[in-house]
């Protein structure tokens, strides 16, 4: 009896192990399997990812080749324009030649009838500089006679009182202040004559020029004259017109000149005559004046 429960329990106890050894199997099976199956989903994912990558490649290359298209397309347009655009540069710059040559043919044609009427009217243009020149020669003297009785009747005036003493400053920056003019406003003075002066001195130069160009325009026998002009304004005296106002302006660069040295030394401001110093407002006016307005007249405080 005993011999039978033992077989029992050892049919029972291998029973249970090959139960479990099946399980254990199955077990086994089943996990391979969800392996199996993360492996493929997996593999699908990473193609799915790949086929997504490869398409976003593809797209970014079409965009691309577009661009690349889009931009040649742009540059031979613009080529295109460019060469159109010379092309039409090319036209205008013909037809201005063209019309610059009609111009200068009318205009040739035009001075050639001037040359022709100034021949014909030289005689009379000679007699008229020459009575010009009388005419001029006759008011110098005139002038010069003038300023010899101005000068005898100066000298009849009697003797100008002696001038007050000028109190001067410490000399700054090649300026000697004084007690009526300080340094701000000598220094602006100094301003107003150095341009002036430039201003002149290129006015002087061109005048000059201007009456050389009239001999050498004359004696070459190609004057220029001016349609609206008088019968009076010929060659000599817009030469002469020229020299005089030429030398009117170097007279002036020269009171300038003289003007400047005076700022240096302390006496600029001050009258010529008097001693007393001049306004502001006239030294602003005329930079380089030596006078009062009745010294200059011939009013109050003249001699």
């Amino acid at each position: 009896m005993a011999r039978k429960k033992e077989l029992a329990r050892k049919k029972e106890l291998a029973r249970k192990k090959e139960l479990a050894r099946k399980n254990l199997l199955r077990k086994k099976l089943e996990l391979r399997k969800k392996l199996e199956l993360r492996k493929k989903l997996e593999l699908r994912k990473k193609l799915e990812l790949r086929k997504k990558l490869e398409k976003k490649k593809k797209l970014e290359q079409k965009i691309k080749s577009d661009k690349i298209k889009a931009l040649k397309k742009q540059r031979e347009r613009e080529k295109r324009l460019a060469i159109a655009e010379r092309k039409r540069l090319q036209r205008e710059k013909q037809k201005e030649a063209q019309r610059l040559a009609k111009e200068r043919a009318k205009l040739k044609a035009q001075q050639l009838a001037e040359r022709i009427a100034l021949r014909a009217a030289k005689e009379k243009q000679r007699l008229d500089a020459k009575l010009a020149r009388e005419a001029e020669k006759a008011a110098r003297l005139a002038a010069k006679e003038a300023a010899r009785l101005a000068e005898i009747e100066s000298s009849r005036r009697p003797v100008a009182p002696p001038k007050p003493p000028i109190i001067k400053g410490v000399m700054q920056d090649g300026i000697t202040p004084t007690k009526e003019f300080n340094i701000e406003f000598l220094k602006s003075q100094r301003e107003l004559l150095i341009t002036e002066r430039r201003k002149l001195l290129g006015q002087a130069n061109q005048l000059e020029s201007e009456a050389n160009a009239i001999v050498e325009n004359s004696e070459m026998g190609d004057v220029q004259f001016d349609d609206e002009g008088g019968e009076g304004d010929t060659m000599v005296v817009e030469r002469e017109r020229d020299l005089t106002l030429s030398a009117s302006a170097r007279q002036t660069v020269q009171e300038i000149d003289d003007a400047l040295k005076r700022l240096e030394t302390g006496d600029y401001g001050y009258s010529a005559r008097s001693g007393l110093p001049i306004p502001r407002e006239r030294l602003k006016a005329l930079p380089w004046t030596t006078e009062l307005v009745v010294e200059r007249v011939g009013g109050i405080g003249s001699y």
